[in-house]
């Protein structure tokens, strides 16, 4: 059984990356340990970059259709609230929506793109070389051998593709735990459950009259998370905490978390490459471990599909190690930075000094500067990418979603330009100026737009011409208006980033 690329694991990440290459014609396996799909609600939350990148797709609509907009946010459970709102994005809200539909919608979109799926089958063994990797699997037929091209672990924290690839796990293991749980009563009007956020407990509607509760238990925090949760626990934790239970009654789901955190030594290894918690593991605070999970997907699918294509310029697979992995140590240091405060005001000698500070960063986020700094980062729209020389100050930074209308065509916007993977080559400079000239031999790779009016956005002053990568951050963004610099730069940033060699005058 020979494919392009096998995906191991079929939560958010795995399934998002397999859209990305399948959507870029790679012949793509999901091999899914689990016989069914996931029926937990799990994680809640789509922020912002990750609901941007499913706009990207055209696919945003499903996801906005279920899902419930939430303006603000929290960072590590302090009373004054990130305002999400005032961020720069078509998406200033985090999405409160089930991992559970999450992953339905993004195994409709794979299956619509001819993913195969094969559930119920469990990695026993890989081996590599320079021409493929072949992976043994035992499923309910038996066992098998399957071979690719490369190799993609997205099967979480205890990943086996991250094992038998030998790729170090470095970091803490936990000394903090907390539970949660999903319940199908609970009683909004409990007077203590209005004050349970003084208490270091989330309350969060989740879907059809269920509510989530998030707690740490000073008396339980130190139960490993491997014990399970029961509800007799659950009821004594919440009284212990709030003098009351909220009255919660049957949970749909509990569980009990932990802040293990470690970063892989490197996400690429040969032919073999990590996503997601295979990627990247740490305390669930600010809901960021999913949506960092999607955004490692995008940021990989289309390095992947050039390099199984054979047209990926020198080194661009190796970029996603290096443009990830630093986001990867960035939020493991915010989630660890947001444990500790969660943490200490619980215990007794650090209790009034943690205190303190707590109260002194609340006010702190009551300044507009602060608080946007800190949506920023929890949002990941602050996200941008190391770039080489003579790119342009904007390379590597998300490009905006900016209204544009095209020559010869109606209003449209930057992200409409994208939903089919391709790099988007932006002429923003007058109409009666040279035009862009797009490169008609590989228009299967980018193309290429001339604007004649654009909406208006601070970063893109001066800028006379963009090319944006599939993932939506900026290849190179030109400035210059000498038609033969321009080109010049055009080419070079071409050739680096879409293996694209000269241009023609033909329009892609």
């Amino acid at each position: 059984m020979t494919t392009d690329v096998i995906v191991v694991g079929a939560g958010p990440t795995g399934l998002m990356l397999a859209c990305e290459l399948a959507l870029a014609g790679v012949a793509t396996r999901i091999v899914e340990r689990r016989d069914r799909a996931q029926p937990d609600s799990r994680a809640l939350t789509l922020h912002p970059r990750s609901i941007e990148l499913l706009d990207l797709r055209g696919i945003a609509p499903r996801f906005l259709a279920l899902g419930r907009p939430m303006p603000g946010w929290h960072f590590a459970g302090l009373n004054t609230r990130l305002d999400f709102s005032a961020l720069d994005s078509r998406h200033p809200y985090t999405l409160f929506l089930a991992q559970a539909r999450t992953e339905a919608l993004l195994e409709e979109r794979a299956r619509e793109l001819g993913v195969e799926i094969l559930r119920g089958h469990t990695v026993a063994g890989m081996r590599q070389d320079p021409a493929g990797v072949e992976v043994d699997v035992c499923g309910p037929g038996g066992e098998a051998t399957m071979t690719a091209a490369y190799v993609v672990g997205c099967d979480g924290a205890r990943s086996v593709v991250r094992t038998a690839a030998g790729i170090e796990f470095p970091g803490t293991d936990e000394t903090l735990t907390g539970i949660l749980g999903d319940f199908e009563s609970v009683d909004a009007a409990d007077p203590a459950l209005r004050r349970a956020q003084a208490h270091g407990v989330l309350v969060a509607p989740v879907e059809d009259g269920v509510t989530r509760l998030v707690l740490i238990d000073p008396a339980r925090m130190r139960v490993p998370s491997r014990e399970p949760v029961t509800l007799e626990e659950f009821r004594a934790s919440l009284t212990g905490l709030c003098g009351s239970d909220g009255g919660i009654g049957r949970p749909r789901w509990m569980s009990r978390f932990g802040n293990a955190t470690r970063l892989a030594a490197r996400y690429r290894s040969g032919r073999v490459l990590l996503a997601g918690d295979a990627a990247h593991i740490h305390f669930p605070a600010g809901g960021q471990g999913l949506n960092t999970g999607l955004q490692d997907a995008v940021n990989l699918g289309w390095k992947l599909a050039a390099a199984v294509h054979g047209w990926a310029p020198p080194g661009l697979l190796d970029t996603y190690d290096a443009e990830r992995r630093p986001v990867g140590r960035a939020v493991t240091e915010n989630t660890e930075i947001q444990t500790l405060l969660a943490e200490l005001p619980l215990v007794e000698q650090y209790a009034g000094p943690a205190g303190a500070l707590r109260t002194l960063l609340d006010e702190l986020l009551t300044m507009r500067d602060v608080n946007r700094h800190l949506a920023d980062r929890v949002s990941a729209l602050h996200t941008a990418y190391p770039t080489g020389p003579d790119t342009g100050a904007l390379a590597g930074r998300r490009m905006p979603d900016i209204a544009l209308t095209a020559a010869g065509s109606h209003a449209t916007r930057v992200y409409e330009l994208l939903h089919d993977g391709r790099f988007v080559l932006l002429d923003l400079i007058p109409s009666d100026a040279e035009p862009t000239t797009a490169p008609a031999a590989r228009a299967e790779r980018v193309r290429a737009v001339v604007v004649t009016s654009q909406g208006r956005h601070a970063e893109l002053s001066g800028v006379t011409e963009v090319l944006i990568r599939p993932d939506g951050h900026i290849a190179w963004a030109g400035r210059s208006t000498d038609p033969q610099q321009r080109r010049t730069e055009r080419i070079r940033a071409l050739a680096a980033w879409a293996g694209v060699q000269g241009e023609s005058r033909d329009s892609a």
